[in-house]
């Protein structure tokens, strides 16, 4: 068997993306292999792994001050690599393919659905990306109305609370004038 060199960068280092990518994949062939073989549950979670992996440089790239994603795999009955409390990703029917997606009020919407991990990385980007401008929106103070310029004084119609005294005193009068009549009948 032939062995493969690996290029060797000026200082004689070996090169840590080729090495990375060489990891990368050798990680997905023994996924295979042990999906077919042994465990599916353990290819899930490898695979799911790979992918967060793949993520942290996307998450190196946040802002301290942001604290809206928590990302994690969660080992259950289906393993899920989880952005944030509403977003995870887990794995197809197939075993093989990632899918994500986000809980909603209206339900659960898949967001991407791939083999690719190249492809899964953009989405989680966008969706990352989305998240922090709805919280710039959320954050945003608006300013307090403006208080008016100047009060009109309205007058106070005197009329209108002297007719509602009348009327009052009136069935005031009334009342009183029924309870009488119906004391002298019971008198009788």
């Amino acid at each position: 068997m032939a062995e493969q060199s690996v290029p060797n960068d000026s200082a004689g280092k070996l090169n840590p993306f080729r090495l990375r990518d060489a990891l990368r994949k050798a990680r997905i062939e023994a996924a295979d292999r042990t999906s077919v073989v042994v465990d599916l549950r353990d290819a899930e979670v490898a695979r799911l792994e790979i992918l967060n992996d793949a993520l942290d440089s996307l998450f190196s790239e946040i802002p301290a001050g942001v604290d809206l994603f928590d990302r994690g795999i969660s080992q259950g009955d289906t393993p899920r690599l989880w952005i944030d409390a509403v977003a995870h990703i887990a794995m197809g029917r197939d075993k093989r393919i990632y899918r994500f997606v986000q809980d909603t009020r209206f339900g659960r919407i898949v967001i991407a659905e791939s083999h690719d991990i190249p492809v899964m990385v953009d989405a989680v980007t966008d969706y990352i990306a989305r998240r922090m401008i709805e919280r710039e929106h959320a954050m945003v103070v608006t300013p307090a109305p403006a208080p008016p310029a100047a009060a009109v004084a309205v007058p106070v119609k005197r009329r209108s609370a002297v007719w509602t005294f009348a009327f009052g005193f009136a069935a005031g009068l009334a009342a009183l004038f029924g309870f009488a009549l119906v004391m002298a009948l019971r008198g009788i």
